[in-house]
């Protein structure tokens, strides 16, 4: 399971990898036409707002407009307001400007009122008379209004300005553009901006799906090349193993021969190598000759490294390869590590073999000795370059395989104390 996630994460980051680039540019090129079309919605609001209200403004200032509104300013009052009637003249001389004015600016209406908020003039007949719905307070007190009212004809952007004869607001001058306008005007624009955008969208997406395409070979040539290196480690990993296990076969063998034991030695090499004639599967007991050529090498490697060996092993005690194997790489780790001093001693009770190694070496700290059975983990230096870290992964797997078990802790002397117990041979 702690492989799995690791690799699900990398999958994951790899998909992410190889559609970032199309996600980028849908969300650039999403964003840029988000902000363009807002931009450009501002920028007519704001020319319409500019417009309505030079208009506005310009409208009150003609002689015309202040003339015939201050004409007008005294037909009504506050309790008693115009009516269309007595507004004939006056609308009459305004409507004409009023029309002229929509039609070469292009705003929807144009009204005129007196100092009560009277209509003047308006596009639809049926409204002059009439007062304006909407708050006018301000403006008829001579402030000018910019912004969004709703009226008989719909919610609008409007300008408001006072008409003014001398000091005196005499009536004011309402100029608008509805937003069904601005809206449709805000549409028209964008519908100018999308074939430039689906362009952009287009080359993009094409840009970016060759380099996602671009991206997943490379992740697929990377692929290969970790597939090929983790094969390559693998069997280097299982020659390494071949070639320390061989190491110590050649020690006992060397061991046999120098004792003249030269059967023992034909029977230890027929065991080791396949096609030969191995003893029977059910005896896999080692002779004496061999354990004793085996634990006389052992010995003379430790001494080569600087080390003294003490061994107590029973000679009664049957003894396979597996356990001549974790004795040997126990003593030899031991030695390696910097020890002068290294005991092995191996026990019977029952059908369990209890074995021990110490030595007064450096010791190994109490953090790194679950990492110190990790096949290829060492402390130490490797100047023949050929591997370090097989040793004690190792003596591992034959106690586990035996159905035993490897405790480390600390020596009498100081250094490192290897105990284990396994199955005996049968």
């Amino acid at each position: 399971m702690s492989d799995t996630a690791p690799a699900a994460r990398t999958r994951g980051v790899r998909r992410a990898l190889v559609v970032l680039p199309s996600l980028i540019v849908l969300t650039a090129v999403g964003v840029t036409t988000f902000i363009a079309a807002s931009v450009q919605e501002r920028h007519i609001r704001d020319d319409t707002a500019e417009r309505v209200y030079d208009v506005a403004a310009s409208l009150a200032e003609l002689d015309d407009v202040r003339d015939t509104v201050a004409s007008v300013s005294s037909v009504g009052t506050p309790e008693r307001l115009a009516d269309a009637a007595a507004l004939t003249g006056a609308t009459a001389t305004l409507q004409p400007l009023a029309d002229l004015i929509e039609r070469t600016t292009g705003v929807f209406y144009v009204v005129i009122t007196d100092d009560e908020g009277v209509r003047i003039t308006h596009p639809a007949s049926a409204q002059r008379g009439r007062q304006v719905e909407t708050a006018n307070a301000s403006v008829l007190a001579g402030m000018p209004f910019l912004g969004t009212e709703t009226g008989p004809s719909g919610s609008s952007l409007r300008a408001k300005v006072p008409v003014r004869d001398g000091e005196t607001v005499v009536g004011m001058v309402a100029v608008g553009v509805l937003e069904s306008s601005i809206l449709s005007d805000r549409d028209d624009a964008l519908g100018d901006l999308l074939p430039w955008a689906l362009g952009a969208l287009v080359i993009g997406t094409i840009a970016s799906s060759l380099l996602a395409a671009a991206i997943e070979r490379r992740f697929r040539r990377l692929d290969d090349l970790a597939a090929e290196q983790e094969r390559t480690a693998r069997t280097m990993v299982a020659l390494r193993e071949q070639a320390h296990e061989f190491g110590t076969r050649l020690h006992v063998l060397h061991g046999l021969v120098s004792h003249g034991d030269t059967r023992d030695a034909l029977t230890y090499i027929s065991d080791a190598m396949p096609g030969l004639t191995p003893r029977e599967p059910s005896d896999s007991r080692l002779d004496a000759s061999v354990v004793s050529a085996s634990i006389e090498a052992l010995r003379s490697e430790v001494s080569s490294l600087g080390a003294c060996l003490e061994v107590r092993i029973d000679r009664d005690i049957a003894i396979d390869e597996a356990v001549v194997l974790v004795l040997v790489n126990l003593c030899r780790n031991a030695a390696e590590a910097g020890a002068t001093r290294v005991r092995c001693s191996l026990d019977l009770v029952g059908d369990v073999l209890h074995g021990s190694v110490d030595d007064d070496g450096p010791g190994i700290d109490p953090r790194d000795v679950e990492h110190a059975f990790t096949l290829g983990y060492t402390s130490k230096p490797d100047p023949t370059g050929t591997g370090r870290g097989i040793g004690l992964a190792v003596v591992r797997r034959a106690v586990t395989e035996r159905g035993g078990e490897i405790l480390v802790t600390r020596s009498a002397w100081g250094g490192t104390r290897f105990e284990f117990d396994m199955a005996a041979p049968r």
